[in-house]
């Protein structure tokens, strides 16, 4: 399989959800400690993905992630939130690629999601599908190799229900130095040798979650989902074992940050968070 088809696949399947790099296999956990919100959460991550190459020079990838999210309120509030402390989501990627030109392949991607509480067997809002079209393009072999990825992508899940750009543009400007411009990440690479890779990056990320069991806020407010969003500022660093294989670790601090309830009409009921907090990722991953 060509590299560049794969990498095209996986670059749009990391770009909705939580996964932001396109891997073969990635286990991860990060962090939030407890800000003066005095709320704390933790993800624990897998992620991997199968490439299948068809006859026709066109490629399926088919993929899975899950997250598993723990979500500590530590101060007192006026109704019970024991039903707000954990959290799944469980995606499959199944994603086709079609050879356009040399450097070009357009790329569909749909993802089932169950995102819930799992506190009762699945009910309707538990489950969503999002999908993603748009282009790829790799020119590995030029003196400063770049990649571009345009797109949009479509989540009925999430309180605006509607198509959201992804940008992302890659390059090797120095034989030391790479940079990413995009949504929803962008940041700087170090390259020092094979081994070592230090990075700085800007991130957007976030969760929409169904709550089986309804939180009563208030006599006239009845919680049946929980959002969170943030504006990340990291800096990072990765080991490589070789070339696809490496361990990483980000510490950052968010720049902005939201936790809410919302009703069945998706409108916000009651601000669980809403305070920057510092922020660390570590994990490990087999990439392209």
């Amino acid at each position: 399989m060509k590299l560049y088809c794969l990498c095209g696949c996986l670059f749009f399947m990391a770009f909705f959800g939580f996964s932001q790099t396109p891997d073969i296999f990635r286990v991860e956990y990060t962090l939030i400690p407890e800000n003066s919100a005095e709320v704390q959460l933790s993800i624990a991550k897998l992620v991997t993905n199968i490439p299948i190459r068809l006859k026709d020079s066109s490629n399926i990838v088919i993929g899975g992630e899950y997250n598993r999210i723990a979500y500590e309120i530590n101060r007192n509030v006026d109704f019970d939130n024991t039903g707000l402390n954990l959290f799944h989501v469980v995606d499959l990627n199944m994603a086709y690629v079609l050879k356009y030109n040399k450097e070009w392949r357009f790329i569909g991607v749909v993802t089932p999601r169950l995102a819930s509480t799992f506190d009762n067997p699945l009910e309707n809002g538990d489950f969503s599908v999002n999908t993603t079209i748009g282009v790829f393009r790799d020119r590995p072999k030029r003196d400063k190799p770049n990649r571009l990825v345009l797109g949009l992508t479509y989540n009925s899940s999430v309180a605006f229900r509607i198509p959201l750009p992804i940008v992302y543009f890659e390059k090797r400007f120095h034989p030391n130095w790479s940079y990413v411009l995009g949504v929803p990440k962008t940041g700087v690479k170090y390259h020092a040798g094979k081994r070592h890779t230090f990075k700085g990056e800007f991130v957007l990320d976030g969760y929409f979650v169904n709550l089986q069991n309804n939180v009563l806020v208030s006599e006239t407010s009845l919680a049946s989902s929980i959002s969170s969003s943030a504006a990340l500022i990291t800096l990072g660093y990765q080991f490589n074992i070789s070339k696809l294989v490496g361990l990483y670790l980000y510490a950052g601090h968010t720049l902005l940050n939201s936790g809410v309830l919302r009703d069945e009409e998706r409108n916000d009921i009651f601000t669980l968070n809403d305070e920057s907090s510092f922020y660390f990722r570590t994990g490990f991953r087999i990439g392209l």
